[in-house]
């Protein structure tokens, strides 16, 4: 029972430390700007200044801005789900010569940064035309990614076998099986990488920061470094719109925290 008790008063207290930065983003984001000077800081504002984010929302073309990283974050999870389970597929139901090695050539491709790949991609890119378009966010999502293929091949090398042998007994090819086996299967790895990429791909700063020159192809990310003018800082402005930003990957995380730590666990296992 003491033990218990230490645990969960440690877990409160850490809790405590973790969510202290994000009180304190919602409190700057209240306050006037008179208040933000002021030393020692303040934790409550007199006064809550809600309109704060009605005015920061509206000081760019945050909606241009939303519309666009929707489309990129939507795109490149339907092109991860379809590329990546395929590629995942083929390496776990499919014997044919050289596979493992493959396989390893293709996780061994997490081992590179996207630093190094950064200029070759720009100069390909740019020889394609696609500088200062979505194109470079979202096309290469439909080529896969290391790390999805090899946790959905992890998780359909959990799917029995003999689910394939009797679908292929009925008739059904291997697009078949993949379609209508497999993929309903496997759902919840399909639900994680959704997860992971939505997260990796709404907070992308360096990639649209890369790739787009127009203020018009600007994601939030990029959006939200306009508050930084050469001389100062629009604290209450910035802060407003970084919390209004940070919703959605909140209520995701939330909503498939389960999932994220139930498959993690069971890949790490496998």
């Amino acid at each position: 029972m003491i033990r218990k008790t230490i645990a969960y008063a440690s877990l409160i207290l850490f809790s405590f430390l973790f969510l202290a930065p994000f009180y304190w983003m919602i409190s700057t984001a209240l306050k006037s700007d008179d208040e933000i000077l002021q030393y020692p800081p303040k934790w409550i504002p007199d006064v809550l200044h809600w309109e704060n984010f009605g005015n920061a929302w509206m000081s760019q073309p945050f909606n241009l801005y939303l519309e666009n990283s929707l489309t990129v974050t939507i795109l490149t999870t339907i092109g991860q789900l379809i590329s990546s389970s395929l590629v995942a597929y083929g390496f776990a139901r499919f014997t044919f010569k050289g596979r493992d090695f493959l396989f390893m050539v293709v996780l061994a491709t997490m081992m590179i940064p996207w630093e190094v790949t950064m200029i070759p991609l720009y100069m390909e890119f740019n020889y394609l035309g696609w500088i200062n378009t979505l194109k470079p966010l979202i096309v290469p999502s439909f080529f896969g990614s290391a790390f999805y293929i090899f946790l959905m091949r992890q998780f359909i090398l959990t799917i029995p076998r003999e689910l394939d042998e009797a679908a292929r007994i009925d008739g059904a090819g291997s697009f078949q099986i993949y379609a209508r086996i497999i993929m309903p299967l496997m759902m919840p790895a399909l639900i994680l990488v959704s997860v992971f990429n939505i997260l990796g791909t709404w907070n992308d700063y360096l990639g649209p920061l890369i790739f787009l020159n127009d203020q018009s192809q600007y994601t939030l990310t990029l959006g939200l470094a306009q508050f930084k003018g050469m001389y100062e800082v629009e604290a209450t402005g910035l802060m407003a719109v970084t919390f209004l930003i940070s919703i959605p990957p909140l209520l995701l995380f939330f909503l498939a925290q389960r999932y994220i730590v139930d498959n993690s666990a069971g890949v790490a296992i496998k």
